[in-house]
């Protein structure tokens, strides 16, 4: 049996409970019987995957002291990251337990102590998009729509999207839909009152939390996906993007240089809400950058299939003779 912890309710739509989600279902795919939880408790397990090495460490200790001889395996999140181990608060004791550590793209594994970095497994996150769902929603002929799906978090600069639509010309078509739980009192009432505010001119629109299938359609149907984090571990969305033919735009980040690559020409300055409006205005009035961006983010199709996550895991596990 093999237990996956994640930080958040198991049935959560965040990232770490989609992620949680889909790895137990690989993991059943490939023969195992696995149980979610949001912490550890005694049971016959062989071994651990823990989501988040600062939220999951006690789950990561109780476990290595039931079962000293099962193997662990850690993933590391944006914010075990990010800015760097010590300053999130990683503790290296923990980190000494797992036998791998997964990263969710390659820059990851630079953050990781070098006498570690031979523990470090990427495994690029994957969607599967069944017949007849979001991937066939059309986009709006009225506008030129772009999604942002993000919860109202500090990490997320979640109000930058609302700040560079006031730097766009009023000849621009841009309409933003921002999907996202609220989980920062004070940022969700600035989104709100941006959304309704005429200073934005009714470019965007905060609609708050999405069930999963709606959320995806949303992306499905818009043109361009923002990310303007300050850090990511390697976010969901963007492989949810490349695997629905929606190309990004993002803050230059690692988390998503280390995706898209360190060329790609659609990044912006973080925090630069100037910076981002004239790459949001080179997306819908420049036909050839727009065209880039398209193609760069096919090229990267093979990331986001299904059947590489899958086989990453498995040798994942083999390695650990499971």
């Amino acid at each position: 049996m093999i237990l996956v912890v994640t930080p958040t309710p198991p049935d959560s739509p965040n990232g770490n409970g989609v992620t949680a989600r889909r790895w137990a279902g690989i993991l059943r795919d490939l023969g195992y019987r696995a149980e979610l939880a949001r912490e550890y408790r005694s049971g016959d397990y062989d071994l651990l995957v823990a989501l988040h090495a600062v939220k999951s460490a006690a789950a990561v200790r109780a476990f290595h002291a039931d079962h000293p001889a099962a193997p662990v395996v850690i993933a590391l999140t944006g914010t075990d990251l990010y800015p760097d181990l010590e300053t999130t608060g990683v503790d290296p004791a923990v980190l000494a337990l797992a036998d791998r550590l997964v990263v969710l793209q390659p820059n990851g594994a630079e953050q990781v102590p070098a006498q570690m970095r031979d523990r470090v497994r990427v495994i690029y996150q994957a969607l599967t998009i069944p017949a007849g769902s979001a991937a066939h929603a059309p986009p709006d002929p009225d506008c030129f729509e772009v999604a942002f799906l993000a919860h109202l978090r500090p990490v997320k600069d979640p109000l930058l999207l609302a700040a560079a639509m006031r730097h766009l010309p009023a000849s621009s078509r841009i309409r933003v839909t921002h999907a996202g739980e609220a989980r920062d009192p004070a940022l969700a009432s600035e989104a709100k009152a941006a959304s309704d505010s005429s200073a934005a001119e009714g470019r965007y629109h905060w609609v708050g939390p999405l069930p999963r299938d709606e959320a995806l359609r949303v992306l499905a149907r818009s043109r361009l996906l923002a990310v303007t984090s300050a850090h990511e571990g390697g976010a969901n969305v963007v492989t949810e993007a490349i695997a629905l033919g929606v190309p990004v735009i993002s803050s230059r980040i690692p988390g998503s240089t280390g995706l898209l690559g360190a060329d790609y020409p659609g990044y912006f300055r973080p925090g630069d809400s100037a910076d981002l409006a004239r790459v949001l205005l080179a997306a819908e009035q420049d036909r050839e950058f727009y065209q880039s961006l398209c193609e760069r983010c096919a090229a990267l199709r093979d990331l986001a299939d299904p059947a590489r996550e899958r086989a990453a895991w498995a040798a994942l596990l083999s390695e650990l003779t499971l």
